[in-house]
């Protein structure tokens, strides 16, 4: 079923839903935060240990992690989403190798600059080969690309919103 925001909103009264934040378990924060922080051009908002129940909550290895919140530092972390890089203290085996598109998670997007991101991208040596293509959007044709973060996680760049007219 096609329709618009509006039209879902009138099918829910009384709800309201946003995305909070996004979590990325990686292999090496330290080459993960240069690919999002250096790379993209997100500001690292904290980076803190955090203990928890995360053994129960996530079927983690253990009662500790390391998580590094990243986002918009000009906006309240309640108004834009915020991405946390998490590494579990313990063995966290390796993700899927990256595949075709199929169920469940899929991509991480960022509005960025894209030549200028892919530029940066390329000067740190990250990021890999980039694909780009032109999306017609309400307000024109816009170039999209995408990169893979340093744990093979896909992440399109696009300059701005494919869904809002002007």
């Amino acid at each position: 079923m096609v329709g618009t925001a509006a039209d879902d909103a009138s099918r829910r009264p009384g709800t309201h839903a946003a995305i909070h934040h996004t979590v990325v378990v990686v292999r090496d924060l330290e080459v993960s935060l240069r690919f999002y922080r250096d790379g993209l051009g997100l500001d690292l908002l904290q980076d803190r240990q955090v203990e928890g129940d995360w053994p129960d909550l996530f079927n983690a290895p253990s009662r500790s992690l390391r998580a590094a919140f990243l986002g918009d530092a000009r906006v309240p972390d309640d108004h834009a989403g915020v991405l946390e890089l998490n590494v579990f203290d313990g063995d966290v085996p390796a993700g899927p190798w990256p595949s075709p598109p199929r169920t469940g998670f899929f991509l991480l997007s960022f509005f960025v600059d894209v030549e200028a991101t892919l530029s940066r991208l390329a000067t740190l040596g990250l990021g890999g080969p980039p694909r780009r293509v032109t999306q017609s959007t309400p307000n024109g044709p816009i170039t999209i690309a995408t990169v893979r973060d340093p744990d093979g996680v896909l992440v399109l760049l696009t300059p701005g919103s494919i869904t809002r007219g002007a």
